[in-house]
């Protein structure tokens, strides 16, 4: 008699659980390779069939493929909807707020793949649990750099204490992604920005592990730097979000501090990064979520690591079922206001007068003699902790603004650029006839390249341009993007050359800088004599620049230069952008 109660509790489950049942067998199967051993992380092949047995146990997941990485895989979402919707449209008609997760954009800080796994197990699992999934939907990337997952060793991480192996930074091309989201050299980030805007989420978490100093916390946190985000999810975040996710990771016994992004030592001050739209969160910035970097510290075991990533993921889940409707409405507003605004901000600097004071649990940075050069080097006691009040300066201040045109036009000869544009759902026309138009172009002034390759580019930086307008004809089949679209911030900050990452920081238009038609001096000498005859305010300029500088008076050929580059000899496009605006009259 005492196995009857058991028996009728089999009969009456519900059909998820039996449907689990049969595909299972036993929860082992359902249990993580760090579960079984807390200094592992999966493999790819391991996370993959986890997820795909998850699928196969619950309706309420799906994993899906996507388009192709480097190496020859594709990514894979999966998708925890508890109503089974898995239609982003339907979903945002709803009103539910969309998490996106992703994980392993540097395979060897796989911290977020296991708690990941782990989250969406337990979320399916428990009943209790299923409540905060009411109002949000959540979408997890579980590899995002599959070469780099598949490039498995034991030593890349040279100051990480675990796990026993893991990936590698760069994937397939050696490219590191989390520069990639803008430019898109990789077939990774083609296909992640396509998987993004599907979603559009509210919410977007990266998970990392970080470098750098040694202090007490496992876990930091870079949230978008508020200064670069619209006002309206600044203030929420700022004022309402980040103080419950640090108070709530805190009595969940992982309390965590702001990412240690130091000027020297921790004790000296920590700054607030500038995540960039090559980088993820600042790449979801663009497209207004609210985005984190969750960053686990590196000396700290694998299992704390993980362990305080899953938590911080729960908290989120459990803020957004409380503030569904604050962040709606945070998001729908600056939405609306990216739609309307006149001016967007392109660059910021960090304002060192300005900062505010954290308490701080670090250790006491010393030097010792170096057993390698016998030169003082810096080590953290770690039987010397402390607690202190720092400074922590997260105020950037814009040093470049623009103003919107009504449309910009782009050349069919740059469709290369139309892909990316519309991956990021920008609205982009083609022009049905030939048509003139009054544009504004910009004229690159001066800019500088770094020496060294980074990310596969020469990126240019410090760029200054000159405007002037004019009447230029534009062929069928060119493009003109309209400014008045929820992607103006995507628009405006690949398409203004002063943006540190524009296509032309990029190299996009490398060609323009390049000189097509030069002269021969003893040719030009006779002709530039002419010119100046026949100009005699381009002669007085020669004149008061010789004077002016000596190293010009004493160049034959850079006189003939700034002659020839003063008539219609010179060719018109050097340097000229070819992007024009179409300025509001």
């Amino acid at each position: 008699m005492r196995w009857f109660p058991f028996l009728l509790l089999l009969l009456f489950q519900s059909c998820d659980a039996q449907k689990k049942l049969n595909s299972n067998n036993n929860n082992s199967s359902l249990l993580t390779p760090f579960e079984k051993n807390d200094n592992s992380t999966a493999t790819y092949e391991e996370a993959i069939s986890f997820y795909k047995k998850l699928d196969a146990a619950y309706p309420q997941i799906k994993l899906t493929t996507h388009g192709m990485t480097d190496v020859g895989l594709p990514l894979h979402t999966v998708v925890l909807s508890i109503d089974r919707d898995f239609d982003p449209k339907s979903i945002r008609k709803k009103n539910r707020n969309i998490l996106f997760v992703n994980n392993a954009i540097h395979a060897g800080e796989p911290c977020g793949v296991d708690a990941s796994m782990m989250l969406l197990r337990n979320y399916l699992e428990d009943k209790s649990l299923q409540k905060f999934l009411e109002h949000t939907v959540i979408v997890v990337i579980p590899m995002y750099n599959l070469g780099g997952v598949l490039n498995r060793n034991s030593h890349t991480r040279t100051n990480q204490n675990g796990p026993e192996s893991y990936g590698f930074r760069g994937n397939a091309k050696n490219l590191d992604l989390n520069r990639d989201f803008i430019k898109c050299d990789s077939k990774n980030a083609q296909t992640f920005n396509q998987i993004y805007n599907y979603w559009q989420p509210n919410v977007f978490i990266d998970n990392h592990t970080s470098n750098g100093a040694d202090y007490q916390y496992t876990i930091t946190l870079i949230p978008t730097q508020h200064n670069k985000l619209d006002p309206n999810l600044a203030k929420y975040l700022n004022e309402e979000m980040l103080p419950r996710l640090f108070s709530d990771m805190e009595k969940n016994d992982w309390e965590m501090t702001p990412y240690v992004y130091a000027r020297s030592t921790p004790d000296e001050g920590i700054a607030g990064f500038l995540d960039l739209p090559r980088y993820s969160s600042g790449y979801a910035a663009l497209h207004n979520a609210i985005s984190f970097m969750p960053e686990t510290h590196m000396l700290k075991p694998f299992k704390g690591r993980v362990r305080s990533t899953y938590t911080f993921m729960d908290v989120m889940i459990k803020l957004m079922y409380d503030d569904v409707e604050k962040i709606q409405s945070a998001r729908k507003a600056a939405i609306e206001n990216t739609k309307n605004k006149n001016t967007f901000d392109l660059n910021w600097t960090l304002d060192f007068q300005k900062s505010d004071k954290i308490m701080f649990k670090g250790y006491a940075a010393k030097k010792k003699p170096s057993v390698i050069s016998g030169e003082p080097r810096l080590y953290y006691d770690q039987s010397e902790p402390f607690e202190k009040e720092i400074d922590h300066f997260n105020y950037y201040k814009a040093t470049a603004s623009v103003e919107k045109p009504k449309a910009y036009l782009i050349p069919q000869s740059y469709s290369n650029l139309i892909d990316l544009l519309k991956w990021n759902n920008v609205k982009v026309e083609q022009l049905k006839k030939d048509k003139t138009y009054e544009v504004e172009l910009y004229r690159i002034k001066d800019f500088k390249t770094r020496e060294q390759p980074y990310e596969g580019h020469f990126l240019h930086s410090s760029v200054e341009v000159e405007k002037f307008s004019q009447q230029k004809n534009y062929r069928k089949g060119d493009y003109i993007i309209y400014v008045n679209q929820a992607s103006n911030r995507y628009i405006v900050e690949t398409l203004e050359p002063v943006a540190p990452d524009s296509y032309f920081a990029w190299n996009f238009f490398d060609g323009i800088l390049q000189q097509k038609e030069y002269f021969s001096s003893y040719v030009f000498e006779d002709l530039a004599a002419e010119i100046l005859e026949k100009n005699p305010d381009l002669k007085k300029q020669l004149e008061e620049k010789k004077a002016a500088d000596a190293d010009f008076a004493k160049n034959a050929r850079a006189q003939l230069d700034f002659i020839y580059k003063n008539s219609p000899h010179y060719e018109p496009t050097h340097r000229v952008y070819p992007v024009g605006r179409i300025n509001f009259k």
